[in-house]
């Protein structure tokens, strides 16, 4: 099949290479227009809209996928099909009747749970052992058209949405690959998502990302996890902002009951720093500080001047 494949983020390159390697033909891609990125956030072109350029391809950018430039040149291109992995915006029903087979989505969820633009953050914050990913035809409601093919990832106690999100990009390309195989084959079709079950995955913002001491350990423990390594978990203490790794809530064998700290409250070592929790402490991993490099919760506990009892606001 023609393809015109949507995809902005690195996770969605994955999805790009193996259709590349396909037996279909990608002639373009959508992607989202030039837009500040990194430490320095300085304006750049996407991870798909580089990849795609490296091809060869031909690159659109619309500010809005309902702009009449945009959808006259995708009806000049006349694509088959359009494959979508993390493209970011919402597509007008102009633009999805364009290529016969419509507009086939790679959703990193076993729909319908987690319907939404955070998918994975949201299996980790709510502790699901299982989670996957789903090909399905867009239709103008949120993430809830037929659904195609669908795998199972689970979830490792030590995954973070950025480990977790990565093997799903992988295996979530081939599934993508074999589901336009099948519709060019006509040997799969579309079902629809039944009704129960549904649940949402809204965008998670920095300001959700500030941990709250005050949970048990291990709801702490899920939050920095699925906040990392975006939009990053954070606290305060003394009024500035720390970036924070994931922590440990499992107590090594042999050691010690753990001390009766408040929530938020430090207790400072020279091999480990715990910090109180609405249940019991939490072992602190990485710590960040503004303009510092990241570094060992011990190693940054160390330039720490305080005389009395150190606490996360």
């Amino acid at each position: 099949m023609r393809l015109v494949f949507a995809g902005t983020p690195q996770t969605a390159v994955p999805a790009l290479d193996a259709l590349l390697a396909s037996r279909h033909e990608v002639v373009a891609v959508v992607t989202r227009p030039d837009a500040p990125a990194g430490r320095g956030r300085k304006v750049g072109a996407s991870p798909v809209a580089q990849r795609a350029a490296a091809a060869g391809l031909e690159v659109l950018t619309p500010a809005r996928a309902r702009d009449p430039e945009f959808l006259g040149r995708l009806r000049e291109i006349g694509p088959d099909c359009c494959p979508v992995t993390a493209y970011g915006a919402l597509l007008p029903q102009a633009a999805l009747d364009i290529p016969p087979h419509g507009w086939v989505n790679l959703h990193f969820s076993i729909l319908p749970a987690w319907r939404g633009a955070a998918p994975v953050q949201h299996a980790i914050l709510h502790g699901d052992d299982v989670t996957g990913a789903s090909t399905f035809l867009i239709v103008k409601e949120l993430d809830a058209g037929p659904v195609y093919g669908v795998l199972t990832e689970p979830v490792r106690a030590d995954d973070t949405s950025g480990t977790l999100l990565d093997r799903l990009s992988h295996s979530g390309a081939g599934l993508l690959v074999a589901t336009l195989d099948g519709i060019e084959d006509g040997t799969v079709r579309a079902v629809p998502q039944p009704a129960e079950g549904v649940s949402f995955a809204p965008k998670i913002n920095p300001a959700d990302a500030q941990v709250d001491w005050k949970l048990p350990a291990h709801v702490v423990d899920r939050q920095i996890r699925a906040c990392t390594p975006d939009p990053g978990a954070w606290t305060e203490l003394d009024g500035v902002r720390l970036k924070l790794g994931p922590v440990s809530v499992d107590t090594p064998p042999g050691d010690a009951p753990p001390p009766d700290l408040a929530p938020g409250e430090l207790q400072i070592g020279r091999q480990a720093v715990l910090v109180g929790t609405g249940s019991r402490p939490a072992r602190l991993g990485d710590v960040q500080a503004p303009g510092k490099r990241r570094m060992a919760a011990p190693d940054w506990a160390r330039g720490l001047r305080s005389g009395g009892p150190v606490r996360f606001g």
